[in-house]
């Protein structure tokens, strides 16, 4: 590891130390005097005050959490694992659906200036409706709350790779081509060998895009169909008015889209090269 960024690993831990130490004597709840004490009882057992849970309660919670993540004592209380089993699944599973569908129509709109034309109305109008708009016609029409939720996830994860793979073939140097060309290659030969390759940086881009917005949209679906998933365990926490809870899946939530994008960015790194 290099000095720089040894010092930055230094320098985001005393940061996050800071925060958790701010964040843990400011919600502490102030002790209450005798007098409080007894005008709550004469008033007959006033409600205590919802607070925003300190850092050690979240730690604690996310112990007791972690200790037995898969664990399922019936349909309103499963595991931290498994609910996120659940959204992985349904994540990926629409992903590589928009992964079949975005390359090769992106292969075919960066190659032909004629079907670019043609379908760039069609994408210009899709592409800015929200995910979420196509969940009450998803489920009328499909009328399965799982199935649903995975075209939710193929809808808003086919655009950012079907336009950067169409960017990505249409910027591929004409000199390879021509190469290709001279050596009398097939299209497909020159898709496979020549312009794959060279598109490759920018399709995978697209596709890191792609995988953080779905899982980001997750998370809303799932509120809206219930059942199971992360987003599903967010909301019956909250329900429960459960915030510790809330807020150990929030962080659960950014941990895996963290990792999500990580695995993604080190695929990108793979295929790049440099001219």
């Amino acid at each position: 590891m290099s000095s720089l960024s040894l010092r930055a690993w230094v320098l985001s831990f005393s940061f996050l130390l800071v925060v958790l130490g701010a964040w843990e004597v400011a919600v502490q709840a102030p002790e209450k005097t005798q007098a409080q004490s007894e005008y709550e009882l004469l008033m007959g057992g006033a409600e205590q005050e919802a607070r925003v849970p300190p850092p050690s309660a979240i730690i604690a919670r996310a112990w007791q959490e972690l200790s037995d993540p898969f664990y399922d004592a019936g349909p309103n209380d499963k595991g931290i694992g498994i609910q996120l089993g659940y959204s992985l699944y349904r994540v990926l599973s629409g992903f590589f659906l928009a992964v079949m569908i975005a390359i090769p129509f992106g292969f075919l709109i960066g190659m032909s200036p004629l079907m670019y034309r043609a379908l760039n109305p069609f994408i210009q109008v899709l592409r800015p409706i929200s995910p979420l708009a196509w969940m009450p016609l998803a489920l009328f029409v499909i009328k399965d709350s799982e199935t649903s939720a995975i075209f939710v996830i193929f809808i808003c994860s086919i655009w950012p790779m079907l336009l950067n793979t169409a960017f990505g073939v249409a910027s591929v140097r004409e000199d390879w081509i021509n190469v290709a060309r001279t050596h009398e290659l097939s299209p497909l030969r020159t898709a496979f060998t020549v312009i794959l390759p060279a598109a490759a940086p920018t399709i995978l881009t697209g596709m890191r895009i792609s995988i953080g917005i779905a899982w980001l949209v997750i998370v809303a679906a799932e509120m809206l169909v219930g059942g199971t998933g992360i987003g599903y365990y967010v909301w019956n926490e909250w329900n429960n008015l459960d915030l510790t809870s809330v807020i150990f899946s929030i962080l659960m939530i950014g941990i895996v889209g963290m990792l999500l994008d990580l695995l993604l960015t080190a695929a990108t790194k793979l295929v790049q090269y440099e001219e």
